[in-house]
């Protein structure tokens, strides 16, 4: 798999999600289309998007509901993408959504393997090529990034990371759509700071590239921890998203964590 199509089958997994085509995420200008449901979509995505909003950089695509088309498409027209997605300027849009129900609820940025950069770090410890058959006993809240409880059906590879038996690290990855394996890596907080998170998802990654498919990561900007792992894995920024989800939902995440 050549580097162009990682990233040819990353913008049509998008295209997919926001029922738009994958020349749009190149287009010169901002784009606005009607969300619509996909089995095709990524697993963990609830559509239809009232307002979404992906860029690979060039510029924006919102795909939403009818309802909120305005308000994103001027918000998108007032500002570069870089800082659609950051504040002060994205409490634009969440004033202009809340009369209608909606709040801005989640922003990540998401990651994508450089190929020239990419490959199999050292690690101090036993590595273990893992299957679902070895994770039955796993989902447990220290390996809750690695692997989904909830949607176990998709949790397909592991890498696990040993210290006289015991796992101390563990990177895994689910089948969230088609072509791509999204990563989640977690590390026991005794053994961190060693370059295991780092040598767990390179050789996940070289992994998943073996079996024809994308590896793919996600984080969010703040959580530097996170972002330094993928870029020393030989990752890269790929494209950013941000999602408006019902106020209602949104509140409920926050209930009891209200300063």
């Amino acid at each position: 798999m050549t580097q162009a199509q990682i990233w040819e089958i990353a913008r049509r997994q998008s295209a997919i999600d926001l029922s738009c085509a994958p020349e749009d995420f190149l287009r010169a200008e901002n784009v606005v289309v009607l969300s619509r449901k996909n089995e095709r979509a990524r697993r963990y995505l609830s559509l239809p998007f009232s307002c979404q909003l992906v860029s690979y950089g060039g510029n924006i695509v919102a795909s939403v509901q009818p309802e909120y088309r305005e308000a994103a498409e001027r918000y998108i027209g007032s500002f570069p993408p870089e800082h659609c997605f950051e504040t002060p300027n994205l409490h634009v849009l969440n004033d202009a959504l809340a009369p209608l129900g909606q709040k801005i609820c989640f922003m990540a940025e998401y990651f994508l393997p450089e190929l020239e950069l990419l490959r199999a770090l050292p690690c101090g410890y036993e590595l273990r090529l893992l299957h679902p058959a070895d994770f039955k006993e796993l989902y447990l809240p220290q390996w809750s990034n690695a692997l989904c409880e909830k949607r176990k059906e998709l949790d397909v590879l592991g890498v696990g990371a040993y210290d006289g038996g015991e796992m101390l690290g563990l990177a895994g990855c689910s089948a969230d759509c088609e072509d791509m394996w999204q990563i989640g890596v977690d590390v026991l907080p005794a053994y961190r700071r060693q370059g295991i998170a780092p040598a767990l998802t390179s050789r996940l990654a070289l992994e998943i590239l073996e079996r024809g498919m994308v590896p793919f990561y996600c984080a969010a900007w703040s959580n530097i921890k996170s972002v330094r792992n993928a870029l020393r894995s030989g990752f890269r920024p790929a494209w950013a998203e941000m999602t408006a989800r019902p106020a209602a939902f949104v509140d409920e995440m926050n209930q009891g964590k209200k300063p």
